[in-house]
C-alpha cells in the first residue's frame, strides 16, 4: 500500500500534462494553480476549492444524474443546458401548452413549475481516503477478501460522512482503476422548479444536423430555481418552500471572449477511458461504434417518419429521439477520430515500449494477459451490446417488466402507466420491434441467442408475423386494462407474450451471458489496476489525471478555433448572423421564432455573439458546466464538443479537440428579447 501512495504522490507533483488536456480534481488545485495562473487565471487556489470558506465549487451542481449546472443569484437561480432540462420541459408540454415549441417563461415565483424526481447536488467536500479504504489489507489476501474489506471500510466512511442527514449523501470512488480512493460528499436538493426555457427552435436550433458540429448557433440553455425549507435546508416539494440561498453564486461577465482568452470549466464529466490498451480502442472504433450507429439509424428513421407526420407524436418522441441521436452522432465522430489519429497503432507502439521496459518486473506479461482476456470477452460483449441496442429498445418490453415488478404497488404502478402512455406511440414501437428483432436474429450467432427467441422465430416464420401476434395479444398496449390490473392478476401478467419475451432475454442475460462477462470484466479490471500502476512507474515524469466518473473536475484552456481539414480554419465565435443564414421556415429545426427575425431585421444585432470554442477537455456530464474567465466570472455554458474531437474520451488531440459553449450574452439576449423576462436580471450580479 505504501508503494501505491508514494506513486500517486509522485504522479501528482511532476510536470503538467501536455497542452490543455486533463480533468483535474479540485481538491488538488494547489498542484494546478501555478500552471493556471501562468495561462492567465487571476484567482487563488482557495477561491476555486475550499472547505473552510465559500468558493467557486459552491456555485456548481450536479444537475439530475448526468449534467452540470451553476448558481447565478442569491435566490437559487440556476443555469444549465436546454438539453439537460429537456425531459422536464417535455413533461410539462402538451398540444395546448407546447413549451418545447413555444418556450416557457415564468413571470414570477408562483408561475415556476415543479419537477417531480429532479434533484441537484452540491459537493460539500472530497477527500483522499486510500489509506482508510485499504486499512487492514494484507498482501496475502485474495481479491475477494480485498473487495470485501473495501466495501466494509467504504460503508463506514459513507455512514460517518452522512450521519448528520439533511440531504447529505456520499460515495467512495476508485480512481486509477483502484490505485487510489476518494470520498465525495454531496448535499442534494429535491425541489427544483422550471423558470424559463427558450423555444426549441432556439434551444435546440440545428437539431441532429448541427449536433456536435461547428459553427454552432444553438441557444442551449434552460433556467431553473432551487427551493429549500424555511431554514435553507433540502426538502421535498412544498408550496411553503422558499428560494435557496447559496453559499456562492457566479457573477456574470458581459464583456465577452476573444481568441486566446483563458477559460476554465468547472463541472461533472461522466466517463472517459484515457489509459486503455489498443485492444479496447480497436473494439470501440471498429466494432462497437459501427454496429451501434447502424442500429440507432434504423430507430431514428422510424421515429422521425412518424414525428414528421404528427405534432402530437413529435412532442411525445422529441426527448426520446434526442437521447438516441446524441450518442449516435457522437460515435460517428469518435470512430473517425480514432482512425484519423491512428490511435490503435500509437497504442501498440506505446505498449511495445512498455513491454521492453517491463521485462524482469512484475508487469512482464501483463499486456499479453489483457489481450487474451479481451479476445475471450469479445463474442459475449458483442451479444450484450446488441441486446442493449435492440431488445432493450422495444418500449413495450421494458414497460411490461416494470409493471410486473410493481404489480403489488398500485400507486407506483399507476404512475409508471401514466408516464408511459403519455409518450407512447404504438406504431413506432411495432416497427422498432421488427427492425431490432430482425437485426438481432441476423447478426448474433445462433449459439448466443436465447432458445425461446429461436423457437418463436421458427414458429412464426417471420419477425413481422411475430410482431402482429404479440402486439395484438399483449395487455400492455391497453391503458385501461393496465390500470385495472391487480396483484390477483399475476398469472395473466406472467403469461403475457411481452413478459415472456422480456423474461426469456432476462434469463439468457442472467444465465448465459452475464456470468461470463462479469468474470472476464473483473479479470480485466484487476489487470488494469496493475497496468495503471505500471504506466505510472514507466513514465514517472508524466502527470496523470484520473478518468472521469461524474464527480467534480477542473479543465482549463483558452478560446481557440481549429482546422478540421486542409485549407479550412474555423474561427472560435459564432453570431446571430449565422442563425439568420441557416433560418428555414420549412425545416422544424431551423425555423426560428418570428420575433428573432424581426429583431435582426431592425438592425443592430448582426454581431450578437451566440457560441464559442475553447480547448477545455470535456465529455458527457460537462453539459451545463460554467465557463469561467480569468477573473472567475461566468462567460458561457458548456454544451457540446466538435465532431472531429469526440474521441477525446479515449485520446485527446490538441489540434482539434474543442468544447462548444453558449456565450452568456446570448442567454441574456434571449431572456430580454425572446422571453420578455428581464426581471430576472434584478437578482443577477454583473461583473462588467
Amino acid at each position: 500500500m505504501k508503494r501505491i501512495l508514494i506513486a500517486i504522490f509522485v504522479l501528482l507533483t511532476v510536470i503538467p500534462a501536455k497542452a490543455d488536456e486533463g480533468m483535474w480534481l479540485p481538491v488538488l488545485i494547489n498542484q494546478r494553480i501555478k500552471d493556471m495562473r501562468a495561462k492567465g487565471f487571476k484567482l487563488k487556489a482557495e477561491d476555486v476549492y475550499s472547505v473552510n470558506k465559500a468558493c467557486l465549487k459552491d456555485a456548481v451542481v450536479l444537475f439530475g444524474s448526468g449534467c452540470t449546472g451553476e448558481l447565478v443569484s442569491d435566490k437559487g437561480l440556476l443555469f444549465t443546458n436546454h438539453h439537460c432540462g429537456y425531459g422536464q420541459i417535455q413533461k410539462h408540454s402538451s398540444v395546448e401548452h407546447d413549451y418545447l415549441k413555444d418556450g416557457f417563461w415564468a413571470m414570477n415565483l408562483k408561475e415556476e413549475l415543479p419537477n417531480r424526481g429532479l434533484t441537484v447536488s452540491f459537493l460539500e467536500y472530497m477527500e483522499d481516503v486510500t489509506e482508510k479504504v485499504l486499512a487492514g489489507y494484507e498482501t496475502w489476501m485474495s481479491e475477494k477478501q480485498r473487495d470485501s474489506l473495501i466495501r466494509v471500510n467504504s460503508r463506514a466512511l459513507v455512514s460517518n460522512a452522512t450521519k448528520a442527514g439533511n440531504g447529505l449523501r456520499a460515495n467512495v470512488e476508485a480512481l486509477f482503476y483502484g490505485n487510489q480512493y476518494f470520498l465525495f460528499v454531496f448535499r442534494t436538493f429535491r425541489d427544483i422548479r422550471l423558470v424559463g426555457a427558450p423555444p426549441s427552435s432556439i434551444g435546440k436550433f440545428g437539431g441532429d444536423t448541427d449536433n456536435w458540429m461547428w459553427p454552432r448557433h444553438t441557444g442551449d440553455f434552460a433556467i431553473f430555481r432551487i427551493y429549500a425549507d424555511k431554514d435553507n435546508n433540502p426538502a421535498d416539494y412544498s408550496e411553503d418552500n422558499v428560494p435557496y440561498k447559496p453559499k456562492k453564486f457566479f457573477k456574470i461577465s458581459r464583456k465577452g471572449v476573444k481568441e486566446g482568452d483563458f477559460t476554465f470549466v468547472y463541472g461533472c464529466p461522466g466517463s472517459t477511458k484515457q489509459y486503455i490498451t489498443s485492444d479496447e480502442v480497436e473494439y470501440i472504433g471498429n466494432i462497437s461504434d459501427p454496429q451501434k450507429i447502424e442500429l440507432r439509424t434504423k430507430r431514428l428513421d422510424i421515429m422521425k417518419k412518424y414525428m414528421a407526420k404528427s405534432p402530437v407524436v413529435r412532442i411525445q418522441y422529441s426527448s426520446k429521439a434526442a437521447s438516441v441521436s446524441n450518442a449516435w452522432k457522437k460515435w460517428q465522430g469518435e470512430a473517425k477520430g480514432l482512425k484519423r489519429m491512428a490511435t490503435v497503432a500509437k497504442k501498440k507502439a506505446y505498449q511495445q515500449r512498455f513491454r521492453q521496459w517491463a521485462k524482469g518486473t512484475r508487469y512482464e506479461g501483463l499486456l499479453e494477459k489483457l489481450e487474451k482476456l479481451y479476445a475471450e470477452r469479445k463474442p459475449y460483449f458483442i451479444a450484450y451490446e446488441y441486446y442493449t441496442e435492440t431488445i432493450r429498445a422495444v418500449e413495450i418490453l421494458n414497460f411490461a417488466s416494470d409493471l410486473r415488478n410493481n404489480l403489488k404497488n398500485p400507486k407506483v404502478r399507476s404512475n409508471i402507466a401514466e408516464v408511459f402512455f403519455k409518450d407512447y406511440y404504438q406504431q413506432i414501437d411495432e416497427e422498432v420491434f421488427v427492425a431490432m428483432i430482425q437485426a438481432f436474429a441476423d447478426n448474433i450467432p445462433e449459439d448466443f441467442q436465447p432458445q425461446y427467441f429461436k423457437d418463436q422465430l421458427k414458429a412464426y416464420g417471420s419477425v413481422e408475423a411475430w410482431q402482429k401476434d404479440l402486439f395484438s395479444k399483449t395487455i400492455f398496449t391497453d391503458k385501461e386494462r393496465v390500470l385495472a390490473l391487480e396483484p390477483k392478476d399475476k398469472e395473466l401478467v406472467e403469461a403475457d407474450p411481452a413478459i415472456r419475451l422480456a423474461d426469456a432475454f432476462g434469463e439468457w442475460l442472467a444465465e448465459s451471458l452475464r456470468p461470463h462477462l462479469n468474470n472476464l470484466n473483473n479479470q480485466i479490471r484487476l489487470a488494469y489496476r496493475d497496468y495503471m500502476q505500471g504506466q505510472m512507474d514507466f513514465e514517472p515524469n508524466k502527470q496523470f489525471y484520473p478518468d472521469a466518473n461524474l464527480t467534480l473536475r477542473i479543465a482549463y484552456g483558452k478560446v481557440q478555433g481549429y482546422s478540421p481539414a486542409d485549407g479550412v480554419y474555423y474561427t472560435p465565435v459564432s453570431t446571430l448572423k449565422g442563425i439568420i443564414e441557416k433560418d428555414n421556415p420549412d425545416i422544424f429545426d431551423y425555423n426560428i421564432p418570428q420575433t428573432l427575425r424581426d429583431i435582426y431585421a431592425a438592425g443592430g444585432y448582426e454581431n450578437q455573439p451566440v457560441c464559442f470554442l475553447a480547448t477545455n477537455h470535456t465529455t458527457g456530464g460537462n453539459s451545463g458546466s460554467p465557463i469561467i474567465n480569468a477573473d472567475g466570472n461566468l462567460v458561457g455554458i458548456n454544451f457540446d464538443r466538435v465532431w472531429e474531437g469526440t474521441m477525446s474520451d479515449l485520446v485527446y488531440d490538441p489540434e482539434v479537440c474543442r468544447n462548444i459553449s453558449l456565450d452568456i450574452r446570448y442567454l441574456l439576449f434571449n431572456i430580454e428579447h425572446i422571453g420578455k423576462a428581464s426581471y430576472l436580471f434584478d437578482e443577477m450580479v454583473f461583473a462588467d
